[in-house]
C-alpha cells in the first residue's frame, strides 16, 4: 500500500548546533517503512547548523546559520514541488525550527496561510527567556512576528509569516507546570486559539474537528506541524524535551485524522523524533504506523 498525493522532503535540522539526534530522523523514518508508504522522495535539504554560539544582541543560538538554513529549506521545497502539482509534501525533521523554512516557502505564492501547531510546548520563548537560545524554544513566536527580523521576515517575506489568529496550538501542557513553563504559556497572545493536552486526552477526535473548523475560512490553506513530544512519554519517550500528560498514539491519530482529511491541508511536518534514543527502532515503527493510518485515505 502506498500513499497517493504525498511526497517526502527531509529536513535534518538541529538548531542546537551540537549534532543532536533529531537530524537523524529523516533517514530512520524512511528505513522504518515510510519510504514504502510514500515512495516519492525528493531527498534531504542540505541544511548545515553546527554553530552553538548565542548571538550577543538577540540571544538566539546559531542565528546566521539558522537564517541560511531557512532559505535552503524553502528553496529545496520549491525545487521539490516542481513537477508534483497536486501533491502534498511530508517534511521529515529535524526539530520544530524547520517551520522557519516551510512558512516562507508557503508564503511565496500565498497571501494567507494557517497553521495547526501540535506540540507539547507553546514554543513561545525569546532569546532572553530561553535557557538555551535554541530556535526550537521560540519558533511559534518567530512565525507570528516576535523576534529577530532575519527570522520573522526573511528576504522576500513580511512579518508575520502566519497571523496569530490563523494559528491553532494543540496539545500543549497546561497542568502541573513549573514556573518557567507557566510563564511561557502566559506569553501567548490571546489571538492564538488553543486546545490543550487535557482536552485532547479527553476527546481527541472532537478536538481535531474543532481545530479544523477554526481555520476553515483560511482559503489559501493550512499547514499541519507535529512535534512528537506532544505524545505522552509512555507512548514515545525518544524526544529531546518529553512532557507527561499527553495523548497516546491512538488518541493522537484520532486528533489528527480530521486535519489530514481537511481540504485546506497544504502539507505536514513531523519533528523532534530522536532515533539515537530508539536503538531498536520501536518508536520509529510507532510513528510510521501512525502515518500509515493518517495517510490511508490517500492510499492505493
Amino acid at each position: 500500500m502506498t500513499a497517493r498525493g504525498w511526497y517526502l522532503v527531509g529536513a535534518p535540522w538541529d538548531c542546537s548546533g551540537l549534532g543532536r539526534g533529531e537530524r537523524l530522523a529523516p533517514a530512520a523514518l524512511r528505513t522504518a517503512g515510510l519510504s514504502d508508504l510514500v515512495p516519492d522522495d525528493a531527498g534531504d535539504a542540505p541544511i548545515v547548523i553546527d554553530d552553538d554560539r548565542r548571538d550577543d544582541t538577540t540571544g538566539v543560538r546559531a542565528l546566521g546559520q539558522t537564517s541560511r538554513a531557512a532559505r535552503v529549506l524553502a528553496d529545496s521545497l520549491d525545487a521539490a514541488a516542481g513537477g508534483r502539482a497536486g501533491r502534498r509534501p511530508l517534511v521529515l525533521g529535524g526539530d520544530c525550527s524547520l517551520l522557519l523554512g516551510v512558512l516562507p516557502w508557503l508564503r511565496r505564492d500565498r497571501g494567507r496561510v494557517g497553521l495547526w501547531f501540535v506540540d507539547g510546548h507553546p514554543d513561545f520563548l525569546d532569546g532572553a527567556s530561553s535557557p538555551t537560545g535554541e530556535t526550537a524554544d521560540m519558533d511559534l513566536a518567530l512565525l507570528t512576528g516576535s523576534g529577530p527580523e532575519q527570522l520573522t521576515a526573511p528576504v522576500g517575506s513580511t512579518a508575520p509569516l502566519v497571523a496569530p489568529a490563523d494559528v491553532v496550538l494543540i496539545g500543549h501542557r497546561t497542568r502541573d507546570l513549573d514556573p518557567e513553563a507557566a510563564a511561557e504559556v502566559a506569553r501567548l497572545p490571546d489571538s492564538i486559539r488553543r486546545i490543550d493536552a487535557p482536552a485532547v486526552v479527553d476527546a481527541p477526535r472532537r478536538c481535531g474537528e474543532r481545530a479544523a473548523a477554526l481555520l476553515a475560512d483560511v482559503d489559501d490553506g493550512v499547514w499541519l506541524h507535529l512535534d512528537c513530544d506532544v505524545l505522552d512519554p509512555a507512548a514515545l519517550p525518544a524526544v529531546s524535551y518529553p512532557e507527561p500528560g499527553g495523548p497516546t498514539a491512538g488518541q493522537l491519530a484520532d486528533l489528527l485524522e480530521p486535519l489530514f482529511a481537511s481540504p485546506r491541508l497544504l502539507g505536514a511536518s513531523i519533528a523532534d523524533f530522536r532515533p539515537d534514543l530508539d536503538p531498536d527502532g520501536t518508536h520509529a515503527a510507532t510513528l510510521v504506523a501512525l502515518l500509515r493510518r493518517l495517510l490511508s485515505g490517500h492510499a492505493c
